[in-house]
């Protein structure tokens, strides 16, 4: 079987702006995230970013790409809507995504979720330990019972998403909260996995366990099966193309073969 063909997005904001971030991702959140999945027998990884022209998604890096990785923040607003309608079609059509921690708040996350995706945070360097609530599950595979990472931002409950396919992690903090923290969907042909850590100022991509996690999420969410072509296709089917014999009857609005209003 080829290789998963993983293309790991960053805003690559933070990490040149800001210093501490640069010196925990001297090469991109991004480029952290690719080198761990470059690592991992059966995945090839390569990186988009912002600030590339189409936001480095060019036509036909998606046909190209089994999953996409989605890390954003603080320029949610600044990703164009061409490009979003791009990924979400992508998604109904096959294409796995795993959106990471702040793209919780990502246009396309948004779009495919249909909800707000709001919820409540604090940035404080807290404890978050992270507990696994479905031991079976392909992501959870060959981690333990829980695991820490020492500093993290909190994001608590209520998580404006929908009810998830399968919660496989849950988060409890050091200030109390708790919160869904691995979420799996179905969205079209595609599967969607949503991971809560990865704030920019803490080493968190660069913990094994988060990278298994992450490895683990790419193989999940490959699709092997051949792409929908056009998966948001609603086509007019003619009277004699039916299954079994029919005579159209009363008037109609819309003339034969004429596309549907949207």
């Amino acid at each position: 079987m080829p290789n998963i063909r993983v293309t790991v997005w960053g805003e690559n904001l933070h990490e040149r702006s800001t210093a501490t971030v640069r010196e925990i991702y001297p090469t991109g959140m991004h480029q952290c995230i690719a080198d761990a999945l470059n690592a991992a027998p059966g995945i090839t990884a390569t990186t988009a970013t912002l600030e590339q022209p189409s936001h480095g998604l060019p036509p036909g890096r998606l046909d190209a790409t089994d999953v996409l990785v989605w890390w954003g923040h603080a320029a949610h607003a600044q990703v164009r809507d061409d490009i979003v309608d791009q990924v979400c079609a992508a998604v109904w059509s096959g294409m796995g995504a795993i959106f990471l921690h702040s793209a919780h708040f990502s246009k396309p996350f948004k779009r495919l979720m249909g909800t707000p995706c709001n919820l409540t945070w604090r940035e404080a360097g807290e404890r978050e330990r992270l507990w696994l609530t479905s031991r079976s599950h392909p992501i959870a595979a060959g981690l333990p019972d829980h695991f820490e990472l020492e500093q993290e931002e909190m994001y608590g409950e209520p998580f404006g998403i929908p009810d998830p396919m399968e919660t496989v992690f849950v988060s409890w903090f050091q200030g109390g909260e708790v919160f869904r923290s691995g979420v799996t969907y179905k969205r079209g042909a595609g599967r969607v996995f949503y991971f809560r850590p990865g704030h920019e100022t803490y080493p968190t991509y660069h913990d094994a366990n988060v990278q298994k996690v992450i490895v683990n999420a790419v193989r999940w969410a490959r699709n092997p099966a051949p792409r929908i072509a056009d998966p948001g296709a609603a086509p007019n089917v003619p009277v004699e193309s039916a299954l079994e014999p029919i005579t159209e009857r009363g008037p109609r609005l819309h003339a034969k073969g004429e596309a549907g209003l949207r």
